[in-house]
């Protein structure tokens, strides 16, 4: 049995990744910290659910500290997959050097651990949040060489050293850069979730601009499709994964209002500096590399999503929105 090593086990994506692994027969061995970057009973969901899969071992650890390669070659996988991050645009604006602990320091660690354990296939997650300032359709040729906030500017560093280590030790690695990733038990410090919880309570939502800025919303399920069919990518790769097609946030508020059949209470705000005001996906690599492309639209991945919120309410209600 294959095994393969998922940093960010808890994650979001990660998440989902594993158990897409793991359905298809992987062992997969997790590695999270459990930060409190967001309410960790998110966290401890995601893990609950993992553990239910005989094929799955966990272990608390910290990438950015020492030791990472002694616990890679006690295990002896033959993939790296590095989900594990700080993400979001804002909070990294008040804590820049914990993203680049965890993103730059932490990737560098795991591309270590690689090298002296002798692992030749190693996956990072990246964000469209690089591509700030440059021409749509978003391509991976673009330079994204003015990153705007430091959580770009610690995932193009990221990816700048896992260039190094593919020339330097002939490494095949794949960079994902997601775009907007959404679904059930997503994060509380993205607007989807937030939204859900606040109309659903009738609670104000703060929108900044006037709503019609847009995002390649991509599900998260498709996300993780697109990440596993990673593994068998050759050289240094670097790959869009976003939505067929972008939605304005007002098109995504109204979808909430219609699945929570709740009119929603709209703040409006300036426009904040570190966003992005619109992002397109050119998915050509996605299609050509993987045979990848976006399977569930925005209608329907809302309505997924409202309706695992309302099957968990009884302790998703409490979940703590971040920032």
């Amino acid at each position: 049995m294959e095994k393969i090593l998922l940093t960010g086990c808890c994650g979001f994506i990660a998440s989902q990744v594993a158990e897409k692994l793991l359905k298809q027969g992987y062992h997969v061995f997790g590695l999270d910290e459990m930060n409190e970057s967001y309410d960790v009973r998110l966290k401890e969901y995601r893990l609950g659910i993992l553990q239910g899969h005989k094929n799955f071992t966990f272990r608390k650890h910290d990438i950015s500290e020492p030791g990472t390669a002694g616990i890679v070659r006690s295990y002896g996988p033959s993939v790296i997959i590095n989900l594990a991050a700080r993400a979001g645009v804002r909070a990294s604006m008040s804590d820049p050097f914990i993203y680049f602990r965890a993103n730059l320091t932490g990737t560098l660690n795991m591309l270590e651990a690689a090298r002296e354990c002798g692992i030749k296939k190693f996956i990072l997650a990246s964000t469209s949040s690089v591509y700030a300032g440059e021409k749509m359709p978003f391509s991976e040729t673009l330079p994204v060489n003015r990153p705007i906030s430091p959580y770009a500017a610690s995932k193009k560093s990221a990816e700048a050293i896992c260039y190094t280590y593919h020339y330097l030790y002939e490494m095949d690695i794949t960079v994902f850069r997601y775009f907007t990733v959404y679904g059930p038990a997503g994060r509380p410090d993205m607007s989807i979730f937030k939204f859900i919880k606040l109309i659903d309570s009738d609670m104000e939502i703060t929108v900044y601009g006037d709503g019609t800025q847009s995002r390649n919303f991509t599900y998260v399920e498709d996300i993780a499709e697109g990440t596993v069919r990673g593994m068998k990518l050759k050289g240094f790769q670097t790959v869009n994964l976003g939505g067929d097609r972008t939605n304005s946030l007002n098109e995504m508020i109204s979808l909430i209002e219609k699945y929570l059949g709740k009119k929603a209470r709209i703040v409006y705000k300036d426009f904040q500096k570190t966003d992005i005001y619109a992002t397109w996906a050119d998915i050509r690599s996605a299609k050509e590399l993987l045979g990848w492309q976006p399977e569930t639209g925005l209608e329907e991945g809302i309505k997924k999503t409202v309706e695992w919120y309302r099957k968990n309410l009884s302790w998703a209600k409490d979940i703590q929105l971040a920032d």
